[in-house]
């Protein structure tokens, strides 16, 4: 199934020049991640165009059948979550048509960021291992990666891409140990990663924000340091 995702879209103020792609929890919806961009720190003429899908509407399982929005269904929230495939699937092939809709208005995929928080952040290192071409990172905030023990191998081509990974040491909704399950994967997969943890719980707080604002910063010095 083909999904289309509409987008809150948060325009910099120059000539976007570099693409964020920021994919919001269960439940939640596009805006949920908008207010931040303002907390970032970022340069006041900065190139970055924030791109906030909104996940489409699904019965969830674990929320007893409700309509909301989610990437995919998952039908148990502990350590042994049962996860639709064929969701996180569909989701990634839409995250990636939105992706070619932002090479499409002139922006290199190695000026394109991926990040999401839990749900989004599952999708955005599904990404990280699948992606058919090279991008300039991924951010993935108190998450996990699906079915980390049958993945397939990751694709060599993100293997130099940068990839953030926070998770909170109180967080009862995706523990600890499915963040770091992941993060020792990727790592001995041969990707660049690098783990931060924050005593809070499945959540975003303060020094996370002001450490994704850095890491943003030093990606697009890192890239605009490189000889044409």
């Amino acid at each position: 199934m083909s999904i289309n995702l509409s987008c809150h879209i948060v325009e910099p103020p120059l000539t976007a020049q570099w693409s964020v792609i920021w994919l919001h929890g269960l439940g939640a919806d596009g805006y949920d991640f908008a207010p931040i961009v303002k907390e970032l720190g970022l340069p006041e003429n900065h190139s970055i165009r924030f791109v906030f899908p909104h996940a489409p509407q699904r019965p969830v399982t674990i929320n007893n059948g409700m309509v909301m929005r989610a990437w995919y269904d998952i039908a148990f929230d502990g350590l042994n979550r049962q996860i639709d495939m064929q969701g996180v699937e569909e989701s990634v092939k839409a995250i990636t048509s939105l992706i070619d809709g932002q090479i499409e208005q002139g922006i290199g995929s190695e000026k394109i960021i991926i990040a999401g928080f839990s749900q989004g952040g599952a999708i955005t290192l599904t990404l990280a291992t699948q992606a058919r071409y090279p991008l300039a990172g991924f951010m993935a905030l108190s998450t996990y990666l699906p079915q980390v023990d049958s993945q397939p191998l990751v694709k060599d081509v993100n293997k130099h891409s940068p990839i953030l990974m926070v998770h909170g040491t109180l967080d009862n909704v995706v523990p600890l140990t499915l963040g770091k399950q992941a993060a020792e994967y990727l790592s001995s997969s041969g990707c660049q990663l690098e783990w931060r943890q924050y005593a809070m719980g499945h959540s975003v707080c303060w020094e996370e924000i002001q450490l994704i604002g850095q890491w943003l910063k030093k990606r697009i010095t890192s890239t605009a340091d490189k000889p044409e």
